[in-house]
């Protein structure tokens, strides 16, 4: 029987290093279409779909601050490395016959779309999938905050991140054996304990816009639609009662 969604609206947070697969940098093809499918099944139970992808898997801008580059400059290239991830998760996703669009929060009209929010909206309502590239357009911001602020300006019902483990833990589950998971926790839990599961500044973000954030293992086929149904492991993070 068919589940059914708990959510109409969704925005997923991928990070770069979530496309690596087993590789050290770059693209790991096997990878990106396992997501891609997850991605497309989600799409075909009528959830309106947006992305978010890093850069990290190209090129991270704090490191290159680190090396000799000003932070700027950094950050800059990291949001052009989160273009070529948009773009490649686009063909992929298209192979599969499914319409989706790159917009990019720098303009650069020749290879995507720039941001306007009522186009994406209305693309979103069309039925294509939407890929935010590019961050937020600004340096200094991670695309964890972009992440929470196109949630908002779009009216998702929730921002879902998809990470290497299944839920927000209390130290790091592949080195710490007896790690805590959390099935829930308040924003002000998550910026309080320093967990870091997800940029401070996105969590304070979604908090002010009561925008409820959910982090699952996207590296379990299918996780994505389980909890999308509601099912699946996962961590909630909301206000609270």
């Amino acid at each position: 029987m068919d589940r059914e969604p708990k959510y109409r609206r969704v925005l997923l947070k991928l990070s770069g290093e979530a496309l690596m697969g087993g590789r050290d940098f770059g693209l790991d093809i096997a990878t990106v279409n396992r997501i891609c499918d997850d991605v497309r099944a989600v799409h075909r139970m009528g959830v309106e779909l947006c992305l978010v992808v890093g850069g990290g898997n190209i090129f991270r801008g704090i490191s290159a601050a680190g090396s000799g580059f000003d932070r700027t400059t950094g950050d800059n290239m990291g949001m052009l490395a989160t273009v070529i991830n948009a773009l490649a998760i686009q063909s992929i996703i298209e192979g599969g016959g499914i319409q989706s669009r790159v917009l990019s929060a720098i303009p650069m009209a020749t290879i995507c779309e720039p941001y306007i929010r009522r186009r994406a909206v209305r693309h979103l309502e069309k039925g294509r999938i939407v890929i935010f590239a590019a961050g937020t357009g600004n340096p200094f911001f991670t695309t964890d905050t972009a992440a929470a602020l196109r949630a908002a300006e779009i009216d998702c019902d929730v921002l879902m991140k998809g990470t290497l483990v299944d839920g927000v833990y209390d130290a790091d589950p592949r080195k710490v054996a007896d790690a805590k998971r959390y099935d829930t926790l308040t924003y002000n839990d998550v910026l309080s304990k320093e967990l870091g599961v997800i940029d401070a500044a996105a969590v304070a973000l979604a908090r002010d816009n009561k925008v409820p954030i959910l982090v699952f293992s996207i590296q379990n086929p299918g996780a994505f639609a389980d909890v999308v149904t509601g099912c699946g492991r996962s961590t909630i993070i909301c206000e609270g009662s």
